[in-house]
């Protein structure tokens, strides 16, 4: 039985436009103009318990607005949506105590109150006894590196530092379901990678099911084997993270090591494929799936070739060639 069973699912907001100028304000007044925008636009999916789904989109295609309303912050226009068997927008105490959103430009920690105390007081709420508290708070924060970090003013702590700590907050309660909304936004590398390897590591044991939003192709390709991909609110593709490149990469990358390779004119190799990078000791050509084997056997053939690489386009330049379109 799936854990999270989307069916239809609409959200459209309506807007007021206002007018240029004073004149148009006092216009508005009597008569407004009003603009409406399916920011999710008949959506269906379904994710299984314990897998750790990518949810991919450009700016404003509808990622935010579908995770909240699978938290029940938002109701839909249309449509049905079933998480671990309740209806989220119905926000029954049941279901909110078995599922957890974390937003990485929202915060959920008191601002002027040391992290402990802020997550003190969300144990409190969700009735977590204290020692089961303390052993959570010491696992969680041993395993993320703030374990010091704990009687410091979430104000005075560094960007990276708070998103571990914001992590921390939403797992106290032990969540079926996690929906993690851009985590490592704004994070430097190796806080990336110690917020990935820590989602990782907390999937694999608990069991957790996950729906991951990211700008970061790294983030994906380190944690997803399945992705889903909206774009002006409607779904566009849905499947394994590998498909992808098959399926909308028509090409792959052929790099060829040779003598004096700054000499053999772009014009000349224009016909096996498009030249994306030329020095002194190498050649990087752009060919068509159905003809790299062809194409390899006459560069070995008319070039002194000391070495021959093939490559997938990297995945982020696939996404970003689909979000252009």
């Amino acid at each position: 039985m799936p854990v999270i069973e989307v069916h239809n699912l609409t959200k459209a907001f309506r807007t007021y436009k206002k007018q240029p100028g004073f004149a148009g304000a006092v216009k508005g007044l009597f008569h407004r103009q009003y603009e409406q925008t399916l920011a999710v636009n008949d959506v269906s999916f379904r994710i299984e318990p314990g897998e750790l789904v990518g949810f991919l989109g450009p700016n404003g295609a509808g990622k935010t607005t579908t995770l909240k309303m699978l938290a029940g912050l938002l109701y839909p226009t249309s449509g049905t949506a079933k998480v671990l068997g309740h209806t989220p927008w119905e926000r029954h105490d049941d279901y909110r105590r078995q599922f957890a959103l974390v937003l990485g430009q929202k915060n959920q920690l008191w601002w002027d109150l040391p992290a402990r105390e802020s997550l003190e007081l969300n144990a409190k709420i969700y009735g977590i006894p204290q020692d089961r508290f303390e052993r959570t708070v010491g696992e969680l924060t041993e395993l993320l590196g703030v374990k010091e970090k704990l009687d410091v003013n979430v104000r005075e702590l560094s960007l990276g530092e708070r998103m571990k700590m914001e992590l921390i907050a939403s797992l106290l309660h032990q969540p079926k379901v996690l929906l993690l909304d851009e985590p490592t936004i704004g994070l430097d590398v190796t806080s990336q990678k110690t917020v990935r390897d820590f989602i990782r590591g907390h999937n694999a044991q608990q069991k957790t099911t996950i729906i991951l939003t990211s700008h970061y192709m790294a983030d994906i390709q380190a944690l997803c084997e399945r992705v889903i991909i909206i774009d002006h609110g409607k779904l566009f593709f849905d499947g394994k993270l590998s498909e992808i490149v098959d399926r909308f990469a028509d090409f792959k990358l052929i790099t060829i090591q040779c003598e004096n390779a700054d000499k053999h004119p772009a014009e000349n190799l224009a016909r096996y494929g498009e030249v994306t990078e030329k020095t002194a000791t190498a050649i990087t050509l752009k060919v068509k799936r159905d003809r790299v084997i062809p194409v390899c056997k006459a560069l070995l053939d008319e070039l002194p070739v000391t070495d021959i690489d093939i490559q997938e386009v990297p995945i982020e330049d696939v996404i970003r060639q689909i979000f252009a379109r």
